[in-house]
């Protein structure tokens, strides 16, 4: 093994090194997306040595702002957009969308920036105990991602004439829209593609927004380095072990070791279990890797007589709250078009028919507050095994929110609406989408995606309920902490971007605190 990982770039890629390596650092952290970026950022610039371990690869802002849509998906996507939650019983099969670059999710979202409704803030503080994560106690953390993030409400001026044609419908219908909160500042151009990298570089992900400010304080990022073991001496975690990715065909691996009195895992809710599992401290944790939320979404697609090329404006630029109380948020949406296009209905003539008039085509999502009955599990290789049961209530709200979606198409003059159920027919009236709704339905028939994986080692304030404490650190390993979604207690029913980084923020404060103490306490 090499000593040193320096090099000219601010982010070295580690399929690029010549041999593996051994490192020491204050704080090791495992993951570069939304929690890892902010930990790293925040930790360095309190003057600790940070080095940044990300298995995906990087591209430079520059480059992957000229990518195609295919190849956004092709090369910053996991499993280039086809991860999935597997359905138990009545539960559709649920299409997860997940980065695996620098930068992680944050360089494949809409740029949506929620906080966490009052009420979630409420029931943590409530009904869990969590009396430091209420609303107030948050509140700087909030202030300070927003700002670092430019965040702005969409001017209606940049809603596409696809999101104007579904607020028309919800006026109609008495169904109030609010303009979406986004992290672009005022340099969108309104090109539509958000998911797929932003042509404009308007979109503040992490790799813009964070890590320069990391890397300009001595912090070092490696990509392609797939950490696999985090070391643990004393009862304590005392930094990561792993391989380079990317090496030459049959060539020996490229292992690597950074030795650090801090070791923090921002692997994502999916990933983040498998992490801590492999350290065999977490046995007797019955909620590792349990109790996953999803906020399931459906999106329905409505053809309407004059043209509106939905792709000239925000992708999302609007939503509504009206339907909190049934837990569905109603989502303004659109994508490409060759994604809208590979998932309308018919085959042969009919599609082509139908892909022919997407320039007249109009499209709106939803999604739902879920109970959590998600389950990740180590699969055959190295990426886990997601189930996912679906509640009965949330099974309703799924199918109420394609009837919702399908009323306000109908009441904006829609001709006919392909809805999330395959195979069904196009809704053409009011009577039919309330049919559609009541009509028995094999569940796995509707089409589900989600964005928003959370809670698989969460927050708690006992360990028989939880894997790591208000602080982010692991119950069962002192000096691991976590930093991502996977902490998240509850489903908190909107987009997780501002939350998860609002709650790395409290832990990397409280981290560069109480660090002193733990280095003092750290063997590494």
């Amino acid at each position: 093994m090499t000593r040193a990982i320096a090099s000219g770039e601010p982010i070295v890629r580690g399929r690029d090194l010549p041999a593996g390596f051994d490192e020491a650092c204050d704080v090791v952290v495992v993951g570069s997306g939304a929690g890892g970026a902010v930990v790293a950022a925040l930790l360095a610039e309190a003057g600790r040595s940070v080095i940044v371990l990300e298995e995906g690869p990087y591209h430079r802002p520059a480059d992957y702002q000229r990518f195609t849509p295919s190849e956004a998906l092709r090369r910053l996507f996991r499993d280039s957009g086809m991860v999935t939650a597997f359905g138990v019983g009545q539960t559709p099969i649920i299409s997860l969308t997940l980065g695996r670059a620098v930068g992680g999710s944050s360089v494949v979202t809409g740029g949506v920036c929620f906080r966490i409704p009052g009420g979630v803030h409420a029931r943590w503080v409530r009904d869990l105990g969590l009396d430091e994560l209420s609303e107030r106690a948050l509140e700087p953390a909030y202030e300070s991602v927003e700002e670092r993030l430019h965040v702005r409400e969409v001017p209606e001026a940049m809603r596409s004439a696809s999101t104007a044609r579904f607020v028309e419908g919800a006026r109609r219908l008495g169904i109030p829209m609010r303009p979406l909160r986004r992290n672009t500042g005022d340099a969108c151009e309104g090109n539509g593609r958000c998911n797929f990298t932003c042509p404009a570089g308007a979109k503040r992900s992490v790799d813009v927004a964070y890590l320069p400010s990391a890397t300009a304080r001595g912090a070092r990022v490696v990509a392609d380095a797939l950490v696999d073991r985090i070391s643990v001496k004393r009862g304590r975690a005392a930094g990561v072990e792993g391989a380079l990715l990317g090496g030459a065909p049959g060539a020996p691996p490229r292992r690597f070791r950074v030795r650090a009195k801090v070791v923090v895992a921002a692997c994502g809710t999916l990933h983040t279990p498998l992490l801590l599992g492999s350290t065999g401290a977490f046995k007797a944790s019955a909620a590792l890797g349990a109790g996953v939320t999803l906020h399931p979404a459906v999106r329905v697609v409505a053809r309407f007589d004059d043209a509106l090329n939905g792709w000239d404006g925000a992708l999302q630029s609007v939503y509504s709250d009206h339907f909190d109380a049934e837990g569905i948020k109603l989502v303004g949406v659109y994508s490409a078009v060759n994604v809208l296009a590979a998932g309308l209905p018919g085959v042969g003539p009919a599609l082509r028919r139908r892909v022919r008039a997407l320039p007249r085509c109009a499209v709106f999502g939803a999604m739902i507050h879920d109970e959590g009955g998600g389950r990740v599990r180590p699969g055959l290789g190295r990426e886990p095994v997601i189930s996912y049961a679906m509640a009965p209530r949330d099974l309703a709200r799924l199918r109420r929110s394609i009837t919702i979606l399908s009323e306000m198409a109908i009441a904006a003059g829609a001709r006919e609406v392909y809805t999330a159920v395959l195979g069904a027919p196009p809704i053409a009236t009011m009577d039919a989408a309330l049919a559609a709704e009541r009509a028995p339905l094999d569940a796995r028939r509707i089409e589900c995606m989600a964005f928003h994986p959370l809670g698989s080692a969460r927050a708690a304030n006992d360990p028989r309920r939880g894997v790591v404490d208000q602080s982010g650190e692991c119950f069962a390993l002192p000096g691991l902490f976590v930093a991502d979604g996977s902490i998240l207690p509850t489903s908190i029913g909107v987009n997780s971007q501002v939350p998860i980084m609002a709650m790395a923020t409290r832990i990397a404060w409280r981290m560069a605190e109480r660090f002193p103490r733990l280095a003092a306490e750290s063997p590494a």
